[in-house]
């Protein structure tokens, strides 16, 4: 039986994993040999707002969050700590450790390959709390719902053309780094998650009424995972 303690110590576990998630990506940042699509909008906005780095992603993770909700995806407490928390917790690494401002490739190619290894430990640990993705991981899934037809792999790269389009005129950092977040995030995740045994297509996530439903009355019918 799921408890409410399982829940709450989930929020804990997603808070913590956020934690990890959002080192890995102060460190692609540290790099500085280019950003992720997502990471060069935020650094665009944030170069034309009074809006830092992580108010910016912030605001872009709850304006996803709002088009997930329009299009009825399944949203979860996991969904909404990762919008209010993960730009702010890179923010608050940036602050104590500033990127650098060489672009040495040679120290930033193994300094961005250890974060996309923290980036998925993050991820595997606040996933594993079963109470929804994030919101672009949630805008992915609504999309690629809509575009049967498309490879999710090509949905997802549609996605991220346009968000670096929009960074890059912006004027958000883009460099081999760039090219390198698109495609070795995947494959640093795929080896993580096979050395930790952990496939995300096993879980059973649970959205915020049915966390609300176990919350309300303690236990909820299903096995324990």
């Amino acid at each position: 039986m799921v408890t409410r303690k399982k829940i709450i110590i989930g929020w804990v576990r997603i808070v913590f994993g956020l934690l990890v998630f959002s080192l890995g990506v102060h460190m692609t940042i540290y790099a500085n040999i280019g950003l992720a699509p997502w990471d060069c909008l935020g650094m665009g906005i944030a170069m034309h707002t009074p809006f830092n780095y992580g108010i910016s992603m912030t605001l872009i993770a709850l304006t996803t969050l709002a088009i997930d909700i329009l299009m009825k995806e399944r949203i979860g407490f996991g969904t909404v700590i990762d919008a209010l928390l993960t730009g702010n917790f890179v923010q608050m690494f940036n602050n104590f450790n500033a990127p650098r401002e060489d672009h040495n490739i040679l120290i930033g190619i193994p300094v961005m390959f250890a974060g996309f290894v923290f980036m998925s430990l993050g991820m595997w640990i606040y996933m594993s709390a079963e109470q929804c993705c994030g919101p672009r991981d949630a805008l992915l899934v609504v999309v690629g719902k809509r575009m049967p037809k498309v490879p999710i792999g090509l949905v997802a790269v549609l996605i991220w053309a346009v968000v670096l389009l929009a960074g890059w005129l912006l004027g958000g950092p883009v460099g081999i780094g760039t090219i390198l977040s698109t495609f070795g995030t995947g494959l640093v995740m795929h080896l993580v998650y096979t050395l930790v045994r952990f496939d995300p297509r096993k879980l059973v996530h649970r959205d915020l009424k049915e966390c609300i439903k176990i919350l309300a009355g303690d236990t909820h019918p299903g096995e324990e995972h």
